[in-house]
């Protein structure tokens, strides 16, 4: 299997493998009240997932520059799907959330990029960039449907049954990709290298970098936000007491997730029309400005709020396509593995900050039932956001 179809494949098999991503977050109300959680402990739940995989990416994505990507992309979504099973059964409270949590994330390291690398390694030229786009946009829309997922299944039948449901997805992608991809050597083998003199290589290269660094915005960006937008939701509805909208929090929450999927492909066709370095600035400047009108309707029109909640959605994955396709073209290919490892821990080690900014924010500013302290909160998440394009300037003269 190799082009679209591949494409196509790996772009259902990341929908099924993210199921997990959001069910804590989607349900999160409920978890802080029936555990007793601080908002900053709330967010070092919703943020420890990344330090999992934070973790476990250096070494996963550099070995498949060695080795085929295939069987690291069986194990990763098995992994997921134990994890996310154990959750189901053995969670009790903050430590053991926080535990099988973090595991979840190891399997997600071994999904997510490794899945791209699949496709890399199959194609007998460099992946076009709107294959990348696809394969990425899915990244929304497998967080939006675990958002969903979570809420059919929590509200009626309780967390643990929820997280079983989200749990079948990745055991789901473990299983298609066994029987439809087939093994492959890596695309270029590289020469007999120690994987800290990839990284050596990786952190040099300055175009590699600046990528790095403009990812890392958009991920605290994307995930502060993601993790908060149903407590958010939540308070700003009971504040407002309006039964106007008949879609719950969670239910918003899925659409202004799934918006990331245009916002992803039309993103990308953006970046190839004007240049990727200008869209991927317009595009950060235009999600900072929608987070911080996020804060300041936090405790005024629902109605507004909704709205710009989901234009903040469909904008934050945006320049996703393009942040990630930028990193695959100045890449050498013997170490594209490596690079695309240090753009996911950087990357997701602010998708862990992210979440756990904004619960001491919240903590420090009056609490989550506090309109001023959300106002703080997604001001915040705007103030980082505005450091992307900074970052984009280390890789500019290598890439206009």
């Amino acid at each position: 299997m190799r082009g679209t179809a591949l494409t196509l494949a790996m772009s259902v098999c990341l929908v099924l493998g993210l199921l997990p991503i959001a069910t804590f977050a989607s349900l999160l109300p409920g978890f802080t009240a029936a555990w007793g959680l601080s908002d900053t402990e709330a967010g070092w739940i919703s943020g420890v997932y990344y330090i999992g995989y934070v973790l476990a990416v250096p070494l996963i994505m550099s070995t498949t520059d060695r080795r085929d990507a295939r069987p690291v992309y069986l194990c990763g979504t098995a992994l997921s799907a134990v994890s996310t099973f154990a959750f189901a059964a053995l969670a009790q409270g903050f430590w053991s959330a926080v535990l099988w949590r973090a595991i979840a994330g190891v399997g997600l390291a071994g999904t997510y990029m490794p899945g791209l690398k699949i496709l890399t390694d199959r194609s007998r030229d460099r992946v076009p960039a709107r294959d990348i786009g696809i394969y990425t946009a899915c990244y929304s829309f497998g967080t939006g449907v675990s958002f969903l997922l979570a809420g059919w299944v929590g509200t009626p039948y309780g967390w643990r049954m929820a997280f079983v449901a989200a749990a079948l997805g990745p055991l789901a992608a473990m299983l298609a990709t066994a029987a439809l991809v087939r093994s492959a050597a890596p695309r270029q083998r590289a020469q007999r290298r120690s994987i800290i003199a990839d990284f050596r290589r990786t952190l040099a290269n300055r175009a590699v970098l600046g990528y790095v660094l403009a990812y890392s915005t958009h991920n605290f960006e994307a995930w502060a936000m993601r993790s908060w937008v149903v407590s958010l939701l939540v308070f700003a509805a009971a504040r407002a007491g309006s039964t106007a909208l008949s879609w719950s929090p969670t239910e918003i929450a899925t659409v202004v997730t799934l918006l990331g999927v245009p916002g992803t492909v039309l993103g990308n066709e953006l970046a190839l029309r004007i240049g990727r370095t200008r869209a991927i600035t317009l595009i950060m400047l235009a999600s900072a400005a929608a987070s911080a009108c996020v804060g300041l309707t936090a405790a005024g029109s629902y109605g507004l709020l909704v709205a710009l909640v989901m234009l903040h959605g469909f904008l934050i994955p945006a320049d996703a396509g393009a942040l990630v396709a930028g990193t695959v073209t100045v890449a050498p290919a013997e170490v594209q593995g490596a690079s695309l490892a240090v753009q996911a821990s950087a990357g997701f080690g602010a998708s862990f900050i992210g979440p756990l900014v904004v619960g001491v924010v919240l903590d420090l500013t009056g609490g989550a039932s506090d309109g001023a302290a959300w106002r703080a909160a997604f001001i915040a998440i705007a103030a980082f956001a505005c450091l992307g394009p900074l970052a984009l300037r280390l890789a500019a003269l290598r890439t206009r």
